[in-house]
């Protein structure tokens, strides 16, 4: 008997093969959702804690320098280890770091939403930083390796909607979990609430992200580790604690002296790639001009997020009197606006217009500002919620287009091996923007604020403060537009080997090393 082998129907197979690209597309989306959903955690509890400081205060007795600790401990550690961070994933595979990261940060949740005194609070909001270090890079380098160059447009015009949404959610959850007191827990739940979200994120992560790493074998730079995180604590930890302690000539020397560990970690970096090519800083990336202009950029943005978001804050609460939650809640036209805005920029705009768009932005931003600044001005204290709208939405627009384009720009053409450390030094650097905005805060907004002020002239004073921070904002904008010159005037097709002359199958495969 003669045995024969049946091919299935032409049709089957095709079938087969489009239920088994739907399955993957299916997932990728998965793996997107999740992956934001830790962003968006990661943005919320950056913002969070502040409205909840008085209840922390009252609840736990802790000193001024503890609170102080409370906020800076989680974004000096989180500054300090993204770069290493994000190497780290290039190693050992991206979800193996991302999934890890997000253990730890839920674990730390746990233990600084059950903090017994506010010693242990500190440590567990340092070790949340830490974790969190490890986590926010994978984000970018999983959404850069997942996707295709001719859909990424779209997922970070998503992305930049999530960064909206996160900037003004976190004041508003604070808020209203310290008001409602559930459970009798005062501040906790703005901890607690991450364990359920961080659980069901490392459920399906597992299941649904797929796995990715640098194609070549790289191994972690451990003295690129040790400069990195001495030059940035030595350049964070005076301008976060430089007002508190009345800005000691230690401060500005271990500032400057920073600039010496850059410029060791550089020359480093040089010998390092040379030797092994396993440099923690991938120095070749600066060649190129979109990801070099585009870093400058994001530095710049950050200074100006850093400031705004900060006094803007201040003015309501301690200026205006307000409460945490109607200061929340007057963010909302910015949240939205923003959102709308970063999720059209990326999607319709920049692929016509090009850098246009986000120069656009700039000047946008700059024209909210100057709304605000007449508004504050012209309304004095008797300003309402909905009179500041109009200069919020102003706003939101204007960030909006710049946010998320601004993302694409830095990672489109980078090398697909370097993600990872890209993605790392793009966190970086907002994060070293906005410790920089908020020691420029000293200066800008303090500085301007008498500190033996009568109860009545409070209110006054820190309105002129606020108008004056805002101008230098506005300043600062006018430096983006113009730096902004640099990125390139149309954008170009996202190369996974950053080689302008690959072919464009090769371009169109997505960059997914299993």
């Amino acid at each position: 008997m003669t045995s024969t082998t049946t091919s299935p129907p032409e049709d089957a197979t095709s079938a087969a093969g489009t239920a088994a690209a739907a399955s993957a597309d299916r997932r990728r989306w998965f793996a997107l959702a999740i992956v934001m959903t830790a962003a968006f955690m990661d943005l919320v509890d950056v913002t969070i804690v502040n409205v909840a400081i008085p209840s922390i205060q009252k609840d736990t007795g802790a000193t001024f320098a503890s609170i102080q600790w409370i906020t800076a401990g989680y974004a000096l550690a989180f500054a300090a280890g993204l770069i290493t961070g994000g190497r780290l994933g290039d190693i050992h595979g991206r979800k193996k770091l991302f999934l890890i990261g997000m253990t730890g940060f839920t674990i730390a949740s746990a233990l600084c939403g059950f903090a017994a005194n506010p010693e242990m609070l500190v440590a567990s909001r340092i070790l949340q930083g830490g974790m969190a270090s490890l986590m926010v890079p994978q984000v970018l380098s999983i959404i850069h390796a997942t996707f295709p160059a001719e859909e990424r447009g779209k997922v970070f015009g998503m992305f930049g909607a999530v960064i909206g949404l996160g900037a003004v959610s976190g004041p508003i959850l604070g808020a209203l979990l310290t008001e409602w007191n559930l459970f009798g827990l005062e501040w906790r739940p703005i901890f607690l609430i991450n364990l359920p979200v961080g659980i069901a994120g490392l459920i399906l992560g597992a299941k649904f992200i797929s796995e990715s790493k640098a194609p070549k074998a790289l191994k972690l730079d451990l003295v690129g580790v040790a400069l990195v995180t001495l030059g940035l604590l030595m350049l964070l930890y005076p301008l976060t604690r430089g007002r508190e302690l009345g800005w000691p000539l230690w401060g500005h020397l271990s500032m400057a002296g920073s600039l010496v560990v850059f410029g060791a970690l550089v020359a480093y970096e040089k010998v390092k790639a040379r030797r092994d090519g396993s440099p923690l800083v991938e120095l070749s990336l600066f060649r190129v001009k979109s990801f070099a202009a585009g870093i400058a950029v994001q530095l710049t943005f950050g200074v100006a997020m850093g400031i705004f978001f900060l006094v803007w804050t201040l003015y309501m609460q301690m200026g205006l009197g307000w409460s945490a939650l109607r200061a929340g809640l007057t963010g909302v036209p910015f949240s939205i606006a923003m959102s709308a805005a970063a999720g059209m920029s990326v999607q319709s705009l920049v692929p016509k217009f090009g850098r246009k768009v986000l120069q656009a932005g700039a000047l946008i931003t700059g024209l909210g500002l100057l709304i605000y600044i007449w508004e504050a001005h012209h309304f004095g204290m008797d300003i309402a919620s909905w009179q500041m709208a109009l200069p919020l939405v102003v706003l939101g627009i204007g960030m909006g287009l710049i946010v998320a384009p601004l993302t694409d720009a830095v990672l489109s053409e980078v090398p697909q091996e370097h993600a990872g450390s890209a993605s790392g030094l793009i966190n970086t650097v907002q994060q070293m923007g906005n410790a920089l905005g908020l020691g420029l805060v000293s200066v800008v907004f303090f500085g301007s604020i008498s500190d033996h002020l009568a109860l009545s002239d409070i209110g006054p004073a820190f309105s002129t403060a606020f108008q004056r921070s805002l101008w230098v904002v506005t300043g600062v904008c006018a430096v983006i537009f113009i730096g902004m010159f640099l990125l390139p005037a149309k954008p170009k097709q996202h190369l996974e080997g950053g080689a302008e002359d690959a072919s464009p199958e090769a371009a169109k495969e997505p960059a997914l090393t299993q």
